[in-house]
């Protein structure tokens, strides 16, 4: 960052502006999260912008449609998805400092009958709530789960493991989505593609990389997904219309990742 740093700096965290834009760092140089001050409720990082690949998908308007984000940063899926759509939204956070500093400093709006922010650990969160489903209990599913879970150094998961995994596949509904935010050239990237192979019978497709490094996988469970090329293409232009997201470009980089996932394709099919 150019500017210096504003005097706002809880413990652990420090917050940067540059050109209208506020940074979330975690005590270090690496951006955990931003905003621009002149639209707090788009989402500004690139890569961020890709992890709602789904929308291609799945219909954040169908009646009890459910968004679970694990790791809040700087509220940018959380607050995107609140504002946009009529969906639940639930984001885990085990830091209270990254909760308060997402509700003061970037506009996460408070609590209410669509939005609930649970202070807990991503992994604790998901075992218990998988457990409870494996023993015929009572938890949420839902549609889509968005991981984003990076400490300081930013440099891979902290939460990666096959049965944290196991345990989102878990807690989707039968026709969800999980996207996971990773580093391509960190040593860290294929123990997570090998794991989320998997856990998701090889369902994973992988976004081009961009933002220093960041790719993002879309992890798909529940009836096979074949599309003409036309539908894919056009879903996606839609997408674009109505969010200005650029979906487009993320329409044709899941067909390519389509080739290196290995899955078969027919022609001018998109087949998941």
């Amino acid at each position: 960052m150019t500017a210096s740093p504003k005097p706002f700096r809880p413990q652990g965290i420090t917050l940067s502006e540059d050109r209208g834009v506020r940074y979330l760092h975690f005590g270090t140089e690496w951006i955990q999260g931003a905003m621009r001050l002149s639209r707090p409720w788009e989402i500004e990082l690139e890569y961020v912008r890709q992890m709602m690949a789904w929308l291609i998908f799945l219909d954040p308007a169908a009646a009890g449609f459910s968004v679970l984000q694990l790791g809040l940063g700087a509220a940018a899926l959380t607050k995107y998805c609140w504002a946009r759509f009529p969906c639940a939204i639930t984001a885990v956070e085990r830091d209270p400092e990254v909760i308060a500093v997402a509700r003061s400093m970037f506009s996460l709006p408070p609590d209410d009958a669509r939005l609930a922010v649970v202070e807990d650990g991503a992994a604790e969160f998901v075992a218990r709530q998988a457990g409870r489903l494996a023993g015929k209990g009572r938890a949420a599913r839902h549609d889509v789960i968005q991981i984003d879970l990076y400490d300081a150094q930013a440099r891979g998961p902290v939460e990666d493991s096959l049965d944290f995994y196991a345990g989102c596949r878990a807690l989707l509904k039968p026709a969800g989505i999980v996207v996971v935010n990773l580093f391509g050239e960190h040593e860290s990237f294929p123990r997570n593609r090998r794991r989320l192979m998997e856990v998701f019978d090889g369902r994973v497709l992988m976004l081009p990389e961009i933002d220093a490094g960041n790719r993002v996988a879309l992890c798909f469970s529940g009836p096979p997904i074949d599309l003409s090329l036309a539908d894919l293409h056009g879903r996606a232009k839609q997408v674009e219309a109505e969010t200005g997201l650029r979906a487009r470009r993320w329409a044709t980089g899941l067909c390519e990742a389509t080739v290196e996932a290995g899955l078969p394709q027919a022609p001018r099919r998109f087949a998941v």
